[in-house]
């Protein structure tokens, strides 16, 4: 398989998945200001789900740029992530309906946690993949900040089902954060092509 074909595949998907989050939102009782400020968490949380599935397309679609092959492993391994994040809609649903819900939020979070593992395997793969050394190095680069990201995540999940659930849905918020200022700010995240020059965005 081509990384075109997979890469489209993996696209189409994450772009059904960030569809249907709008579909799942629920109307408003009434066509009032205060109808719509009663829905706040439902929006809220649809934009953080929204915001972390864009942040997730990015990095992927950053690393396309730099790899030359793909393995029946990293295709196996892009299966699995796009399977947890097709349940980002069910997710998210559950946590607008029950916000403070220790069972809801920490269900949450490990759709979110399970999905940046399989992202950091799939990293992991391409590296094995594509040998050349510019490449190497900018997987080594995005998979640091990833495990960052990964222990930002993992923090609020504990802190939240310890303490305050909602604390669930803020790491996610803070762990998207911090890999868009990282994106931009690092040198080791921005795009890279096959022979290792950097692009302009």
């Amino acid at each position: 398989m081509s990384k075109e074909r997979l890469g489209a595949f993996m696209d189409a998907v994450i772009a059904i998945v960030m569809t249907i989050l709008v579909l799942e939102l629920e109307k408003p009782a009434a066509p009032t200001l205060a109808a719509l400020w009663a829905l706040r968490i439902n929006f809220a949380a649809y934009a953080l789900s929204f915001l972390w599935l864009a942040a997730l397309w990015t990095s992927l679609h950053n690393a396309w740029h730099v790899i030359e092959k793909i393995s029946s492993r990293t295709v196996w391994l892009s299966i699995g992530l796009l399977f947890f994040s097709s349940l980002f809609p069910y997710a998210t649903s559950l946590v607008s309906t029950y916000f403070t819900s220790r069972v809801v939020q920490g269900f949450y979070g490990v759709i979110v946690i399970a999905t940046t593992v399989m992202l950091l395997l799939i990293y992991k793969s391409l590296e094995k993949d594509n040998p050349p050394e510019s490449t190497v190095k900018y997987m080594q680069a995005v998979s640091r900040f990833l495990r960052t990201d990964l222990l930002i995540k993992v923090a609020g999940m504990i802190a939240g089902v310890l303490f305050w659930p909602p604390i669930v849905s803020l790491g996610v918020l803070a762990a998207a954060i911090f890999i868009m200022t990282a994106r931009k700010g690092s040198a080791g995240y921005g795009v890279i092509d096959t022979k290792g020059r950097r692009s302009a965005n």
